[in-house]
């Protein structure tokens, strides 16, 4: 397929500005929810309709290191766009040259972008891609208004002029550039001997126009120590949710079971596990906080092991696994259907209950026991159903 939009994430720099604070790891290869820093870059430039694939440039000494944590990492939650490996050169642009040689015959456009700007919105990788296909410029850059006034100074630091601020512009990245005008500036570059500092400024030097859209101010790059804080509070825990609904007949020969207390009576339950269905819904619930899947996938009712086992013990595993994904518990909202029996002498022990296993206050346990004023199976005695809203933070 021709016409063909590719990423280049830049990771391969070696981070000594900040070397003493990161202890000696470079800024790109730092953790940042749940994987290296390039790997956010990654998933919101593969997350654009109009990317086909991405060339991932790591330093020489990293280079298979982080191609195998590329691979896992997509395996593990897929971007959905092929992957392609380059070795870092000494210098920024050196690194691109090598990314270029890496592109394949399909690719028309590419975005350059660096793999220490982990905060890209997909919506400007999208934008840059859609702006250089309509116009006539040779790139595109993202770059934000100047608040501050610039001085431009002299080597003993007087001032020699004051650039008007409205027509500065703090460029970002990714930039945006047609495949074989950028390659062709990259080997006049490399010919001549030039350095610069982005791809933009090699654009321009060689006399092609290059057009500057508005960026993103949340798109910065992490460049010093300072900027270190940016991470932690970006990492903040953000808030989610989960939906659980189960169902069991009665007529079995399971004991009527719900939060964990044994409520007994004349109305049996058909199960292969105790058939606590309060339970069953609230593990559901907790599963979908973090995209766990749910209880018939984890504890299969054809699976021997499972034959009349505790809901509690399959809660513990399953509050096992929110923990490894990172996610705690805040609040949980909890009804059962069901005719009959009469549940309201057993609410505040089941209650009770759940917030024990939960480890959750009191007050952050909401039971409440409805009916369906005789209509539907619950109406008819057939069975008995629950309902679970989990909040979380994760």
């Amino acid at each position: 397929m021709r016409n063909e939009c590719w990423g280049v994430i830049l990771a391969a720099g070696q981070g000594r500005r900040m070397a003493e604070a990161t202890g000696g790891e470079a800024k790109q290869f730092l953790p940042y929810r749940g994987a290296p820093l390039w790997w956010s870059s990654a998933r919101a430039m593969a997350a654009s309709p109009l990317v086909h694939g991405l060339v991932f440039v790591f330093p020489a000494d990293r280079l298979e290191q982080a191609r195998l944590e590329a691979l896992a990492l997509d395996r593990k939650d897929s971007c959905g766009v092929p992957f392609r490996f380059a070795e870092g050169g000494d210098r920024r642009q050196d690194s691109v040259r090598h990314a270029l040689a890496a592109l394949p015959d399909s690719c028309e456009i590419t975005l350059i972008h660096d793999g220490a700007r982990p905060f890209l919105r997909t919506a400007l990788v999208t934008k840059l891609a859609e702006a250089l296909r309509e116009s006539r410029a040779a790139g595109v850059i993202p770059g934000v208004a100047v608040t501050d006034t610039v001085k431009e100074t002299d080597p003993s630091g007087f001032v020699l002029r004051t650039p008007a601020r409205d027509a500065l512009r703090a460029v970002q990245t990714p930039q945006a550039f047609r495949l074989s005008e950028l390659r062709d500036a990259h080997a006049r570059a490399d010919a001549e001997g030039w350095n610069v500092t982005d791809d933009a400024s090699l654009m321009e030097r060689c006399g092609r126009p290059v057009l500057v859209i508005e960026g993103d101010r949340d798109n910065v790059k992490i460049t010093n120590p300072q900027d270190l804080a940016l991470l932690a509070e970006r990492r903040s825990p953000l808030p989610c949710c989960g939906y659980g609904y189960d169902v069991h007949a009665y007529g079995g020969n399971r004991p009527l079971t719900l939060g964990g207390v044994e409520i007994g009576g004349d109305y049996l339950i058909r199960a292969h596990s105790d058939g606590d269905v309060l339970l069953h819904a609230l593990m559901d619930a907790i599963l979908g906080c973090f995209a766990g899947g749910d209880i018939g996938r984890l504890f299969p009712d054809d699976d021997p092991a499972f034959d009349n086992i505790s809901s509690s013990v399959l809660l513990d595993r399953v509050m096992t696994k929110a923990a490894e994904a990172g996610t705690r518990l805040t609040h949980v909202d909890l009804t059962v259907i069901a005719q009959k029996p009469k549940l309201s002498p057993h609410a505040d022990a089941i209650r009770r209950n759940v917030a024990r296993l939960l480890d959750l206050p009191l007050d952050h346990v909401a039971f409440k026991a409805t009916t369906e004023e005789k209509l539907g199976f619950t109406g008819e005695l057939k069975g008995i159903k629950a309902v679970a809203l989990v909040s979380a933070l994760r």
